[in-house]
């Protein structure tokens, strides 16, 4: 049996804070866009960073998981006022239209001091984060020059509101890898009692950044500490 119903569109929602993107539904919303047309595809990518080094006695690079980047979001919007999509033709051009999305997207708010955060809702899909990228493609003009049919591509980077992030982090758990710099007066056993509360795995901690002398730690530098195994964990 066919669906009935009315045929869903992509929803943006824009937010003040990331925390009212998280909780917020359309009434909370200080602006809105609803798509023309549902695009054909999107591209959803996920990545993660990572450090090459090379353990001893080895020749060959490790690849190291450092941390997981946010999601990121490609869709294509389209924008027409030929009537040829809604059968409603209008005799302004899309520019209006465009930039005014644009505007939600990316302009900075005196408000919150920054673009807005975004939620967006389309079927199973639900989506938090910011807009960092909107390229902008008019394809078709009127006898004045208007653009009338135009194509934004858009790329969202995923975002979490602060306290949740540090809830699913955990970032005082020693089960993640934490990436710390050197700062005056810091030594390998203090920054070990700062990352694990335990400062007796400085001698794991430099074994894993390849130290040659871990009393000799440079202002600036970058360190590595991984997670414990669990024979080092301290009960």
């Amino acid at each position: 049996m066919a669906a009935t119903g009315k045929l869903e569109k992509m929803l943006i929602l824009a937010y003040d804070t990331a925390k009212d993107a998280e909780s917020g539904g359309t009434v909370e919303a200080k602006g809105r866009f609803e798509a023309l047309i549902n695009p054909e595809t999107y591209t959803l990518e996920y990545k993660v960073k990572t450090a090459d080094g090379q353990g001893q006695g080895s020749s060959g690079a490790q690849t190291k998981f450092e941390y997981t980047l946010p999601e990121e979001l490609a869709f294509d919007f389209l924008f027409d006022n030929t009537g040829l999509i809604d059968g409603k033709p209008k005799p302004d051009g899309v520019f209006d239209d465009v930039d005014a999305f644009r505007k939600l997207l990316t302009a900075y708010q005196s408000s919150s001091h920054e673009p807005f955060h975004l939620k967006l809702v389309w079927g199973n899909l639900l989506f938090k984060g910011r807009a960092v990228e909107v390229g902008i493609t008019y394809k078709l003009f009127n006898a004045d020059g208007q653009p009338i049919r135009a194509v934004v591509r858009v790329k969202f980077k995923g975002s979490i509101e602060e306290q949740k992030r540090v809830a699913e982090e955990d970032r005082r758990s020693a089960d993640l890898t934490h990436r710390r710099t050197v700062k005056p007066g810091d030594t390998l056993p203090f920054m070990c009692f700062h990352v694990y509360g335990d400062p007796r795995h400085y001698l794991f901690v430099a074994d894993f950044n390849q130290l040659d002398n871990f009393r000799r730690l440079t202002v600036g530098q970058p360190l590595l500490f991984p997670p414990l195994p669990r024979a080092q964990v301290r009960r």
